[in-house]
């Protein structure tokens, strides 16, 4: 669901910091060479990333879902020079282009890359995040917030992309439809959480921004 019109996408991009060569030569390939492209995060929500970890001064970031690495460059890049973010990715093909993209921007040596199944990588990692962006199969976005509530340091930021999950959240999902169901369940756990203070921002398909105060 993207309700924005062609112009106001085209003055949308011409008012906001552009994306450099790096990010669009990843751009381009992944939309000529993976299924899917659309999962990117793309310009507008990657600087916004960046900015959220500049601002929050992240020296930790967790991410579940690489993809083909646009979003990890944007929140590395936001990051203190001495910063560290682990991603997880469940498809062992998209581990290279990744990794060509953090050495062609020069994070080689802040991203840290896995590949397996994050509820199972997840409880392994024994530190505490500043930032953890959730962008992964969206049937399982409750038990990524399960698993990573406690893992967010205090005043630390919890991201999570497609929460409007292309307008099916204010349909009447069938029991079937699984993704829709988590992201559903996701939303209702950030708002109940008396943790956290949270967001949703009408962001392409939707970003879920909470804070926790506790």
């Amino acid at each position: 669901m993207n309700i924005l019109s062609p112009e106001i996408k085209k003055y949308i991009s011409e008012h906001s910091y552009p994306e450099d060569g790096v990010l669009y030569e990843l751009y381009r390939e992944t939309n000529l060479k993976i299924m899917h492209p659309r999962m990117l995060s793309g310009a507008a929500q990657g600087q916004f990333l960046q900015l959220l970890a500049s601002l929050s001064s992240a020296h930790s970031i967790l991410e579940i879902g690489t993809y083909t690495g646009y979003s990890a460059i944007c929140l590395a890049r936001g990051m203190k020079k001495d910063g560290l973010l682990h991603t997880i990715d469940i498809k062992e093909e998209l581990f290279d282009i990744a990794a060509k993209y953090f050495k062609k921007a020069g994070l080689q040596n802040k991203i840290t890359q896995h590949t397996g199944d994050a509820l199972k990588i997840i409880p392994t990692l024994t530190q505490h995040f500043d930032i953890i962006f959730i962008d992964a199969d969206k049937k399982n976005y409750p038990r990524y917030f399960d698993l990573c509530i406690g893992k967010l340091k205090p005043g630390g930021l919890l991201i999570a992309d497609n929460v409007l999950w292309n307008g099916k959240v204010i349909e009447n999902p069938l029991p079937t439809d699984a993704d829709t169901q988590g992201v559903l369940n996701y939303n209702k756990k950030v708002q109940d959480c008396e943790k956290l203070e949270n967001v949703l921002l009408p962001l392409r398909d939707g970003l879920m921004l909470a804070r926790k105060i506790s």
